[in-house]
């Protein structure tokens, strides 16, 4: 469980940076067949998602953030029709990486 009250205290480059982390890790395990590793990292990424929807500051954000959670659950539980795949995240989330690593 993330401490709510520092998460909110992030910018929305770190939070998708830190998000972004979860989801690339929870592809790498899923990609090695590691089940219980990627489950993990997964729930990770989806606690973050749903900390940074609750996040008031990003209410005009949402949209975007809930689409990219509904691809990120599509590649793991449905049939992936957005055909995502490893690059296609981290090509995604590198940029916010690069983003909050610039404003630190």
């Amino acid at each position: 469980m993330f401490d709510s009250k520092k998460w909110f205290q992030l910018s929305l480059s770190e939070q998708m940076a830190n998000i972004g982390s979860e989801v690339i890790r929870a592809v790498k395990w899923h990609n090695k067949g590691e089940k219980e590793h990627k489950e993990k990292a997964l729930e990770r990424a989806l606690e973050l998602f749903d900390l940074t929807l609750s996040d008031k500051k990003w209410k005009n954000r949402a949209k975007e953030i809930a689409r990219m959670r509904e691809v990120v659950c599509d590649f793991f539980y449905g049939g992936n029709k957005y055909r995502s795949d490893l690059p296609s995240f981290d090509n995604y989330f590198s940029y916010f990486a690069i983003a909050a690593r610039l404003h630190t």
